[in-house]
């Protein structure tokens, strides 16, 4: 019975956003505000009656309803309480349920923390994002639904969570990473509803800079999470490996930070307001097509949840509806929206104008890679992988190019022509610097690939250039952007790490029986023993390996697991986190003659990569705190 009260509630709040969205349309033609008064009350309704569909069907899958087709498929009666929950999200209904309850809460905030007194289009905008609901809700309903029941009974234990997805971090990263995604539909709406409005003497953009630096902060997160758990949770022993579910994370995360940059100039004047709206409008068409690629099977990935064409062709004409009129408006009015004050050359406007044509590039690329070979499938048998080779020699120029096109803003000034010749003389200490202190970097390493030149250079620029800059402003007392230098500085920091990963890190794989021992860098490891071990729900065998390196000796036990309920068999590593490097080790099938496989990796500051993406996000929370509270 709870389930059908979670369907009804469900289907209800489908019905009342579509009323919201037409009252919000009809908002338009009223000459008062009678009607407008009633979008933000309709919303909330909606908003709570959706909230409480989600929590039943959550409560259903705490207490083993078996009789819900999903959580039959999903759950286990032996499963602890939060994996229960998060088995929610696990697959491709119950994460759908979660992505439209965001979109929802991301309504609901603004709402909640919109400037009252300057607001504008805000009932319009609560209502383009009420029809975005209503669609993914419909879709829901009718294409994907998680509400079927296995009757007359259920399964008497569920047939358990996907065994890789039975970890706290990928708990966290998915709705991490869709409050990211969803976050971008504020801008989107709010654009939206100044091009059907029509009134373009003015716009007020700066009223939701929040909203979009919230996003940002959230799929940074969520990126990082995600990268983080592949790299110890799938045995591969990387961070990032540009597999196309990633990718389509990576594009709007670009497609975000280009806004984020570009709506600071609109907010302080007309400049750059047409970069501003087709970003707003692209930041949430890529997210969309984010949830195409996951949800429409047309790809083999770790990440994906379905393979289902139909439910791929509902999101891509669900897609087009929703992004066709904004797109069709922005053209129709280009020429209204673009700006009669022309940017001037290498002011602040020019060098972050020029550096949103690097990002879009760097999105564009990433399209190219996902959509070509399915293209190129879907015309002819020919197969095609678009990997990590094209994606690095492409990815590298275009961040040294961006990195130099930051470090010449910040000598640059708004709305001020400013000889580059000046700017070259500017900064001519800080290239001095960042030259000596790359070639000791890169002679210590005795490596001279040229990314890696690239990478430490460029990383040292920005570094070096916001450490002088923040001294300074100290010394002379001069106002200075904390979140942003903060932000930068990570920035810098992740240029860096990535590059000295590559550079520095290695792998070896070996075949031992136990007993052997094998030399790895400065270390010896010995395969000392292999124990049969079992769980709640798996039984493992666990290897014990002892590393010797002079005075210092530790013990790693990475694992092969058999789960019990669905019968698969998963790797799962063991690392040794040292200061600078993690060791990083594996076992796999056991041969004929007995050996075992054993894979070992030394990964150099690849920790480092994580927590500059925190040091990113934390100058994005220094943003939001000075806006709010200053």
């Amino acid at each position: 019975m709870i389930g059908e009260i979670s369907h009804f509630l469900a289907f209800s709040s489908s019905i009342v956003f579509l009323a919201c969205f037409v009252l919000a349309f009809l908002s338009y033609s009223s000459n008062t505000n009678s009607v407008s008064i009633f979008v933000p009350k309709v919303f909330v309704l909606g908003s709570l009656t959706l909230i409480t569909s989600f929590l039943l069907f959550v409560y259903l899958a705490i207490i083993d309803d078996f009789s819900m087709a999903y959580i039959a498929s999903h759950s286990n009666s032996n499963l602890p309480t939060f994996y229960k929950v998060t088995s929610i999200w696990s697959a491709h209904e119950g994460s759908l349920f979660l992505w439209v309850l965001i979109i929802s809460l991301w309504g609901l905030f603004f709402l909640i923390f919109r400037n009252r007194t300057t607001t504008t289009f805000y009932p319009q905008t609560i209502g383009i994002i009420s029809l975005v609901v209503a669609c993914f809700l419909l879709f829901l309903l009718f294409i994907s639904s998680p509400f079927e029941r296995i009757l007359p009974f259920g399964v008497p234990d569920g047939a358990d969570i996907n065994p890789i997805l039975q970890d706290p971090a990928l708990a966290i990263h998915p709705p991490m990473l869709y409050f990211g995604y969803i976050g971008f539909v504020i801008p989107f709406a709010f654009v939206t509803a100044f091009l059907i409005s029509g009134r373009f003497e003015k716009f007020p953009i700066a009223e939701i800079k929040s909203f979009i630096l919230s996003s940002w902060i959230f799929l940074t997160i969520g990126i990082a999470l995600g990268s983080w758990w592949a790299y110890y949770e799938l045995g591969w022993g990387g961070y990032w490996f540009w597999d196309p579910v990633e990718n389509v994370a990576l594009m709007p995360w670009l497609a975000g930070t280009a806004l984020l940059h570009t709506v600071y100039v609109s907010s302080r004047s007309k400049n750059l307001i047409a970069w501003t709206i087709f970003l707003s409008i692209l930041a949430f068409t890529l997210s969309l097509f984010g949830a195409f690629i996951v949800r429409s099977g047309i790809i083999d990935s770790v990440h994906s949840f379905a393979n289902d064409p139909t439910r791929g062709l509902y999101l891509l004409g669900m897609s087009a509806f929703l992004i066709t009129g904004p797109i069709m408006l922005f053209v129709k009015n280009l020429s209204k929206i673009l700006s009669v004050n022309k940017v001037k050359d290498f002011s602040k406007e020019f060098f972050i104008g020029a550096n949103n044509i690097f990002f879009i590039t760097a999105v564009f690329i990433i399209f190219l890679g996902i959509s070509y070979p399915l293209i190129l499938e879907a015309f002819s048998d020919s197969r095609v992988s678009v990997g990590s080779p094209f994606y690095n020699k492409v990815f590298a120029p275009l961040t040294f190019i961006t990195s130099l096109f930051l470090v010449f803003s910040t000598y640059s000034i708004w709305s001020r022509d400013i000889p580059l010749i000046g700017i070259l003389k500017s900064s001519t200490v800080i290239f001095a610097l960042t030259i000596l202190s790359s070639i000791a970097i890169i002679y210590f390493l005795n490596s001279y690939e040229w990314w890696l030149i690239g990478g430490i250079f460029f990383g040292n620029l920005i570094l070096i250039r916001y450490i002088v800059l923040i001294i300074d402003s100290v010394i002379s007392k001069k106002y200075f952007n904390q979140g942003s230098a903060v932000a930068h500085i990570g920035f810098a920091l992740l240029i860096i790490s990535i590059s000295l990963n590559a550079a520095l890190s290695s792998e070896r794989t070996f075949s031992m029986s136990v007993g052997d021992e094998v030399r790895f860098n400065e270390n010896t490891i010995k395969f000392d023993k292999i124990s049969l071990q079992k769980s709640s729900n798996f039984e493992s065998l666990s290897a014990d390996f002892i590393f010797s390196n002079g005075d210092d000796t530790f013990e790693l036990y990475p694992e092969k697991r058999k789960y019990f309920v669905r019968g698969e068999i998963t790797t799962e590593s063991d690392i040794s986190i040292k200061p600078i490097k993690d060791i990083y080790i594996t076992i796999g099938e056991q041969q004929s003659n007995g050996k075992w496989i054993v894979n070992l990796q030394e990964n150099y500051f690849v920790r480092l990569i994580w927590i500059s993406a925190i040091i990113m996000s934390l100058g994005a929370v220094l943003v939001i705190r000075r806006r709010i509270y200053v």
